[in-house]
């Protein structure tokens, strides 16, 4: 399947339309189709950029959390765990479509292109600079998450060792003091490559809009025309 490249601001629309709509609740099924439609979109492309394992498990958690969402809410809730449950999945379903592009959007742009973007939009450095530091953060967390758990993996430690004291100990605590050193590193790199300078930045990457981003674009426009028509309008 031939990978598909969007440009930036084709993917900053997405999060804007898509994190609109869940905002505003679907209470029609006609609603929920384009609320549905919307979150089958960055999936869709996910399985393009060959990110499959992403895309399966937003996948089964979104149907899992909406199949049961449907099936408590339409039963009288009674009990806490059902109404823990009920409340959890209606989370889930609310704001798993956001997350889900959101992290489309993190995981298949690149720095360079996204400063672009930013400076083509002619938005402040230091909302950009401190955007693109968040894009590279979570993703270089997760990496360090992993490489600390493959350390205590190696040392036979497992979960703590069943202790919550220790769990904090061997995995947080060391998360926490790599999120400073991170942090810290990506500030030295931004100030490095040059962002935040007084002379205007050039890029090496071209960004056009291409027929496939005024397709998705105009995709997302009408979605969001129609969820407000039809639930406010109508």
């Amino acid at each position: 399947m031939k990978r598909v490249r969007l440009d930036p601001r084709t993917k900053l629309y997405m999060i804007l339309v898509v994190s609109s709509i869940v905002m505003m609740s679907a209470t029609t099924p006609l609603l929920w189709a384009v609320r549905l439609a919307v979150t089958a979109i960055p999936l869709a492309l996910l399985v393009v950029e060959k990110r499959y394992a992403s895309a399966l498990r937003f996948s089964v958690l979104y149907a899992v959390a909406l199949l049961l969402s449907f099936r408590f809410l339409s039963e009288e809730s009674t009990g806490v765990f059902q109404s823990l449950l009920t409340g959890y999945c209606g989370i889930v379903v609310q704001f798993m479509p956001a997350f889900i592009t959101a992290w489309y959007v993190v995981r298949t742009t690149k720095i360079g292109e996204f400063m672009s973007a930013m400076q083509r939009m002619r938005v402040p450095d230091g909302i950009a600079i401190s955007l693109a530091v968040v894009m590279r953060f979570f993703p270089t967390i997760k990496e360090e998450y992993a490489a600390i758990s493959d350390a205590m993996r190696m040392r036979g430690i497992s979960l703590g060792g069943g202790s919550a004291v220790k769990m904090v100990e061997y995995r947080m605590i060391p998360l926490l003091f790599s999120c400073v050193n991170i942090g810290d590193e990506l500030s030295a790199a931004a100030i490095t490559r040059g962002l935040g300078g007084k002379g205007k930045r050039t890029s090496v990457e071209i960004l056009r809009l291409q027929v496939f981003d005024w397709l998705l674009i105009a995709a997302f426009t009408a979605a969001a025309g129609f969820f407000v028509v039809f639930k406010y309008v109508l």
